[in-house]
């Protein structure tokens, strides 16, 4: 399954901006004030990368969807 889609989800919990996405995966999160991803991002040639980020959020708020 390929990642089609990442998101920032604050409805149960806000993004801390401790920068630990963007440690993991620089070519996909960016963390300036709060995190956000970045446009135009093939995600399917950085899955693994996305998925320790969302498994390692101290927060729980990176989403992804796959197809």
């Amino acid at each position: 399954m390929a990642i089609i889609k990442v998101w920032l989800d604050e409805s149960e919990d806000e993004c801390t901006s401790c920068g630990l996405c963007e440690g993991i995966a620089p070519e996909v999160f960016e963390v300036p004030d709060k995190m956000i991803v970045k446009e135009g991002v093939n995600f399917s040639d950085y899955e693994d990368e996305i998925r320790e980020a969302a498994e390692s959020c101290p927060t729980e708020v990176i989403k992804f969807e796959e197809d």
